[in-house]
């Protein structure tokens, strides 16, 4: 079986050669050549559109292909809903399918993984000279099942819609009850500000979130009588406050958020009985 492939494949490159001498041009230098002007044609209009940009705009007014810059972005927002790239939208939904943290890890790296390896494996476990698609019906379906799938979820990822921490932000009023403090103004918003600001994703409160490089559980935060200036200071500068802390600055978020998230972790005392 393996001798008579190999014959093939040397009868298929006899015939390759055969062809090239009569009639054709081999793929060096002639092919070689002609994908490297095309390259220099694509290289040279995205640096003519670059040049449009740049001096058609002045500072904040458009030029043909929009302006220079626009307003600073506010490193303190927490309605700004991230979004990837539109290639990375069939990823971005399987995200919504494999939920943290049981089994994202499917979604992120085991599916597109494992797709990878056997698009990279498939010249050396499909060595067959048949080219014409309707001879090769399983490549065929396989190719087509990519496509509509990858289409399918691309176009699913773009038309999702979502708000920031939707599902932790309307736990809010059940901490509240459970935690005694519905009705103060300054901690409900600061647990709004904690479920919108992504501290879920390294603790954990009253069984909500996951727990990350060793963060706390933050459920009876406020038991352990820190006090709020404490807590607004920690949450400027983690490792100022607590050396060698992994937890990232949320200075950015302003005084009077770090404020409110403060009186709400200072409420956190532990679940009502």
């Amino acid at each position: 079986m393996a001798s008579k492939l190999k014959d093939e494949q040397r009868a298929a490159f006899k015939r390759y050669k055969d062809d090239v001498q009569k009639e054709g041009k081999p793929f060096f230098p002639y092919a070689v050549f002609h994908d490297a002007v095309m390259s220099l044609v694509v290289v040279a209009v995205i640096i003519g559109l670059a040049c449009v940009w740049k001096y058609t705009a002045d500072g904040t007014e458009a030029g043909i292909l929009g302006p220079l810059y626009t307003d600073p972005a506010d490193p303190g927002t927490t309605n700004f809903v991230p979004r990837p790239d539109w290639f990375f939208y069939f990823l971005f939904y399987l995200l919504r399918i494999f939920k943290w943290p049981e089994s994202v890890v499917l979604g992120t790296v085991g599916v597109p993984t494992i797709l990878l390896i056997l698009l990279i494996g498939l010249p050396f476990y499909d060595k067959r000279a048949e080219r014409r698609l309707l001879r090769r019906p399983v490549a065929l379906v396989a190719v087509l099942l990519v496509v509509l799938s990858m289409g399918v979820l691309t176009w699913k990822g773009a038309t999702a819609k979502e708000s920031l921490g939707s599902e932790t932000v309307a736990l809010v009023p059940e901490w509240a009850a459970k935690q005694g403090f519905a009705g103060n103004a300054d901690a409900e918003a600061g647990a709004t500000l904690f479920a919108q600001s992504g501290c879920l994703n390294c603790h954990i409160y009253l069984g909500a979130g996951g727990q990350n490089l060793g963060a706390p559980e933050l459920t009876a935060e406020g038991a352990k009588g820190r006090g709020v200036q404490w807590q607004i200071d920690h949450l400027k500068c983690p490792s100022c406050v607590n050396p060698g802390s992994p937890m990232p600055a949320f200075a950015g978020l302003g005084e009077d958020n770090l404020r409110k998230i403060a009186i709400f972790l200072e409420a956190s005392k532990g679940e009502k009985k």
